[in-house]
């Protein structure tokens, strides 16, 4: 199908363009939040209470009301609920791109911010086998899912991920895998129908 580039569009070919794809269904797109540079993670944080965590800058809400209005600009099809972290950074991004009515929050997704923590190989990779799980999970006919979360460290799982990066995920069914198709920065999805 695609050679996906590092963060970039992947390069033109005779397949069908990515929007096509996308607007096909068929795909995971799991995006980090967007810029949070407010505040600071406290040990023994609570998901209730956003003053002890980092939050979304005026930038970062931005680059989530621009996230949510690229995609349906792109009429690319998305499977409601969105899901996303409990983190109040995420969370926020998530409603303010898709609505907070079509959003379902999913504490699963907190593990991907504990794998840069400190966790034992056993516990990283019960991690990386959960979440090979839920990505090899078909969305529903004619649409995508959209998980809004943390990104990973360098080389594991799905990598280093920026603000608002996509990383986009081609399903095979479970048990057998899934295709990372392209990884697109925010600025890379506007112009993925360009």
């Amino acid at each position: 199908m695609f050679n996906p580039l590092p963060w970039g569009i992947p390069q033109a070919s005779t397949q069908p363009s990515l929007l096509d794809l996308l607007q096909g269904g068929g795909y995971i797109l799991y995006a980090r939040h967007a810029q949070a540079n407010v505040g600071v993670d406290q040990p023994n944080l609570s998901y209730d209470h956003c003053l002890c965590q980092r939050n979304l800058s005026q930038y970062g809400r931005n680059q989530a009301v621009a996230y949510g209005q690229t995609i349906r600009r792109l009429r690319i099809p998305v499977m409601y609920p969105v899901m996303s972290s409990p983190f109040c950074r995420v969370s926020e991004t998530a409603a303010l791109a898709f609505g907070a009515d079509y959003v379902q929050v999913d504490p699963f997704w907190v593990n991907i911010y504990n794998l840069s923590r400190n966790v034992s190989a056993a516990e990283q990779a019960n991690i990386l086998y959960n979440l090979h799980s839920v990505l090899e999970t078909q969305p529903a006919p004619g649409s995508n899912k959209v998980i809004i979360a943390h990104s990973f460290p360098p080389w594991i799982g799905l990598g280093s991920i920026p603000d608002m990066g996509t990383v986009v995920v081609r399903p095979r069914g479970q048990g057998n895998g899934y295709e990372v198709v392209a990884y697109l920065s925010l600025e890379d999805l506007t112009r993925v129908g360009v």
